[in-house]
């Protein structure tokens, strides 16, 4: 992996798709034991799964994995944090109003 360069890795992988009131989920878990680090990206390849209301449904697929540049994953480490801040909500008042 160099500063400005980026790698492509192929990784069998198992999709999973929950769509019940308990658990409302999409996990991926490669098969091969690779792991994603922050600026990387990961495309599923195959098409669209659906899950109907109450079902779990687990597929088989392959994964494109287009890892970070050096610079990439640094920019993305320093700047984390506060895209993190921007889904966090704080109220200091005794009541809480909608």
């Amino acid at each position: 992996m160099g500063w400005l360069t980026r790698e492509i890795e192929h990784a069998p992988c198992t999709v999973e798709i929950s769509h019940k009131f308990e658990s409302l989920h999409a996990h991926v878990r490669f098969n091969n034991g690779a792991t994603v680090y922050p600026g990387d990206e990961v495309k599923v390849q195959g098409p669209e799964i659906m899950a109907a209301f109450g079902e779990v449904v687990s597929e088989d697929r392959d994964a494109t994995i287009i890892r970070a540049s050096g610079l990439e994953r640094l920019w993305t480490r320093l700047t984390g944090d506060l895209e993190v801040m921007e889904l966090c909500e704080f109220s200091f008042s005794e009541e809480a109003t909608l």
